[in-house]
């Protein structure tokens, strides 16, 4: 799957107020677009759903790039994705290889770590008949990154894969790996959220982060700082096209996230948009302190 870096810079440009990107910034992008040098990425994919990559894929736009498959593989050199690299088995392991020798790509995670029984519970490729653990090819990739990205709550900090129980001792990335990552949680993060994080490593500019590594321009506010229903009279059932759904559950008050300016599917709606409350998944707390995800 191919796309011009042209349809990145015109997908950049159509949604920079979405994205806080200046005039500045899209010149900018545009020079390091056309630089052929620019970033390798490698993305792996863990303890996971794969949502957040569907999330992303299932971009749809009026305008084009009308999708993600018109808007970004090519645009930042994706070497490798789990779901989307062309090659398989040892071929494409080759490619994973000649990416970490010359070091300095970006590393995209998705899924969370699984620790127990030396990281066996999750494998992320065999090579020459030697299975490769999620674990060591988190550690292995992160030691000569540029940048590290997670992406989703589970990579973030754990995430679903991580609760109750937790019998794989599944961890989020910067716990595995040590290292500082830039976190874009969600259950699954917003499309936009994703292409802002790549827009400011290929900008190279420094991203504020918050004591959660999330991008303070993105996970600022909270849900109900920005919610329309702020302030109304409490809602007294779900389904109900008016009313704070606070006093339900919502989890909008300890929840940062733009959701609510944003919206998804090319700003069609959003969760409590929907009359349905906010599960607070951008959080590290998602879903052990969530309401909704009890046993009962």
């Amino acid at each position: 799957m191919n796309v011009s870096r042209r349809d990145f810079l015109k997908y950049c440009s159509m949604t920079a107020a979405a994205l806080g990107l200046s005039a500045h910034d899209l010149l900018g992008l545009k020079e390091a677009l056309a630089n052929p040098n620019g970033p390798t990425v490698l993305w792996l994919q863990g303890a996971g759903c794969s949502g957040c990559s569907i999330s992303f894929l299932n971009r749809i736009s009026t305008a084009a790039p009308k999708t993600a498959g018109d808007l970004l593989i090519n645009s930042i050199n994706l070497a490798y994705h789990p779901n989307l690299s062309s090659l398989a088995g040892d071929a494409v392991v080759n490619v994973i290889n000649q990416a970490y020798t010359k070091g300095n790509y970006v590393l995209i995670v998705e899924g969370a770590v699984p620790t127990a029984f030396n990281g066996a519970a999750c494998f992320a490729w065999s090579y020459k008949g030697v299975d490769k653990t999620f674990k060591d090819a988190v550690n292995m990739l992160a030691s000569k990154a540029a940048k590290i990205v997670s992406i989703g709550t589970c990579a973030a900090f754990g995430g679903i894969p991580a609760s109750g129980g937790n019998p794989t001792q599944v961890v989020s990335v910067a716990t595995a790996t040590g290292k500082p990552t830039i976190n874009i949680p969600g259950c699954p993060p917003h499309p936009d959220w994703i292409v802002w994080a790549i827009s400011q490593i290929l900008l190279k500019n420094a991203v504020t982060l918050d004591a959660n590594g999330r991008p303070t321009a993105l996970y600022a506010k909270s849900v109900h700082d920005t919610c329309y229903r702020k302030g109304t009279e409490a809602a007294k059932s779900f389904g109900q096209a008016t009313g704070c759904l606070k006093e339900l559950g919502c989890k909008g008050p300890s929840t940062k996230a733009n959701c609510p300016t944003l919206k998804w599917h090319n700003g069609v709606n959003w969760c409590i948009g929907a009359s349905a409350p906010c599960m607070g998944c951008t959080e590290p707390t998602f879903p052990i302190a969530n309401p909704f995800y009890k046993n009962v």
